[in-house]
């Protein structure tokens, strides 16, 4: 279930756990932010058909921010089948080099929830629930792939 914004517009920290449905209707709310929903559907999709068991989303889309530029999401790769992923979308296997790509493709930018954000090694999974413009812990949102159908 998805909670309450804090006064600053993020979410309380932690990882936030939500059903698709909940989540679209929740920030799915005008035409910019639909176009990113549809993007990251087709991106959880072809995780899913990779064996991904879950995405996590972040930036300024999971904010009450109405007019959000993209969203940010990362991946669990355990289970995932990185050659097949690779060969039906490149773009999100090679982020490094794609990231305009993804944000054409998808709408947002999406990285292995493992792989370091920083130069100091921080894992985008922790990454994501710090807000460098703050210098406060916020909170990101879940989707268990493995339950959700598309």
């Amino acid at each position: 279930m998805i909670p309450e914004f804090n006064d600053n517009g993020n979410l309380p920290p932690g990882v936030h756990w939500a059903e698709w449905e909940e989540f679209k209707e929740i920030f799915g709310t005008n035409l910019t932010r639909q176009r990113m929903v549809d993007g990251l559907e087709l991106a959880m999709t072809l995780l899913k058909a990779a064996g991904c068991r879950t995405i996590y989303i972040d930036g300024s889309f999971v904010t009450t921010k109405q007019r959000p530029g993209d969203f940010d999401a990362c991946w669990e790769d355990n289970g995932v089948d990185i050659n097949y992923l690779q060969s039906i979308a490149p773009a999100l296997f090679n982020f490094a080099l794609l990231r305009a790509e993804q944000k054409i493709q998808y709408k947002g930018e999406i990285f292995p929830s493992n792989y370091p954000a920083n130069d100091s090694g921080t894992a985008y999974i922790d990454f994501f629930q710090f807000d460098t413009r703050t210098n406060t812990r916020k909170g990101i949102i879940a989707i268990d792939l493995q339950r959700w159908k598309p």
